[in-house]
């Protein structure tokens, strides 16, 4: 295998240089290429309120991704929505929860995250708490079936608020996916628009990298292979895992 070219898909970080991934290109002579595979829409007040959801009937919040946080969030602002004291927060990470603290106070709130990013953990976490109503944002494909099947084999009283929409980009046509000797996702939505532009896609030789449980479950029920993941307690980032595959993977080694 050899690992020339990279494609994130993600939009770039202000200075490619000074960070992480400015780090990689000049340790390994790489070139690594930016573009988000989707677009992520708010769901309007309007919309939301058809779907006869009382966001505030239930007694917790469930979130998978900061994404997601970002969308609920402005969808309450537009909503006039404000989060009671005794709201309670369940989130698949810890770096999840710490996001949190830009809409909530930490110490205000209760706010619970998995022990850690095995999704497992996650599932643990929810289950303790089944006596808590709880109310999922997602995106209009709803949340994942293995989450819809722990929380129902548990009778936990559940309820999924599509908070955003995904737009997926052309691919076909802006980007050479030919180029690339590895990918590198960031979230399900990623395969999915990889899939959307190429229904018969073959991974072939590519290497692919996934950030997140939700990610690299994706990554493998499109019957793909994953050789990359983060976090982990060895890898805590995206780069850091990166950068230990390339060590022995990357062109100059070759």
């Amino acid at each position: 295998m050899r690992i020339k070219n990279i494609l994130v898909s993600q939009n770039a970080p202000e200075d490619v240089e000074r960070s992480p991934y400015g780090d990689l290109i000049k340790k390994y002579s790489i070139n690594i290429d930016f573009y988000k595979f989707f677009k992520i829409k708010c769901t309007t007040a309007i919309e939301f309120r058809k779907t006869h959801i009382n966001i505030l009937e239930y007694e917790s919040i469930v979130f998978s991704s900061t994404n997601t946080i970002d969308k609920f969030f402005e969808l309450c602002k537009d909503m006039r929505i404000e989060m009671p004291e005794s709201m309670k927060y369940f989130c698949a990470t810890e770096s999840i929860a710490l996001y949190l603290q830009k809409y909530v106070p930490y110490r205000k709130r209760r706010v619970f995250a998995a022990k850690d990013a095995q999704v497992a953990s996650f599932y643990d976490l929810l289950i303790k708490n089944k006596s808590v109503s709880m109310l999922i944002p997602c995106s209009q494909d709803g949340i994942p079936s293995q989450l819809e099947s722990v929380l129902t084999e548990n009778e936990i009283k559940f309820a999924q608020a599509v908070v955003f929409k995904i737009e997926f980009a052309d691919l076909v046509h802006d980007v050479d996916m030919d180029k690339y000797d590895m990918i590198a996702f960031f979230s399900p939505n990623g395969v999915k628009s990889v899939q959307h532009n190429y229904p018969d896609f073959q991974q072939g030789e590519k290497a692919f990298a996934a950030l997140g449980n939700a990610a690299k479950q994706a990554v493998e029920e499109a019957g793909w292979t994953l050789h990359v993941m983060a976090p982990t307690k060895e890898y805590p980032s995206l780069t850091e895992a990166l950068d230990a595959f390339l060590k022995e993977y990357a062109s100059r080694r070759r």
